[in-house]
């Protein structure tokens, strides 16, 4: 399929069908999906949104009264941006995205500090900058911004594909 290989260093402003395909490739679904928007890609970086729904479950018990997301909210976030859906890209470039939907993606490590505090219903932007992909293995560095602009969290987060 060339849609693909039209992806190659595109933004928001030439929305891609591909970028459509590749997040209906991320196997993680609702409840659980928290990106849902690819705003720019390339082979090296990714960036993307996600959305904290309000009504959330876990905001129930983190923290009563006060809730705000929890960090490995925030994380999983960043590793279905970053890790995942980069990941997934990168091998549909080398092979094709059919060959990236056979892998799974699992989470491998992660050294993230937190910066600020993301409140329910919050809408934010999650940047991955590809370090290294080799052998089916993943690590990228990951940002995650407020709606303000301000830095909730950042690190460097890995995985690789295993075969489903």
């Amino acid at each position: 399929m060339g849609s693909q290989h039209a992806a190659h260093r595109q933004t928001a402003n030439n929305t891609q069908p591909y970028w459509q395909e590749l997040l209906d490739a991320v196997p993680q679904r609702a409840p659980f999906r928290f990106i849902d928007e690819i705003i720019e890609l390339s082979d090296e970086h990714i960036v993307a949104t996600a959305n904290f729904a309000e009504d959330a479950d876990f905001y129930r018990g983190h923290f009563p009264g006060r809730p705000i997301t929890p960090g490995v909210i925030l994380v999983e976030a960043m590793a279905q941006a970053g890790v995942v859906a980069l990941g997934i890209h990168v091998v549909a470039r080398q092979r094709s995205l059919q060959e990236a939907r056979r892998l799974i993606s699992v989470f491998t490590d992660a050294e993230v500090e937190f910066s600020g505090m993301v409140p329910p219903g919050e809408r934010v932007v999650v940047t991955g900058r590809l370090q290294f992909y080799r052998h089916r293995k993943i690590r990228v560095y990951t940002e995650m911004h407020r709606a303000d602009g301000s830095l909730a969290c950042s690190g460097t987060l890995a995985g690789m594909g295993v075969p489903a």
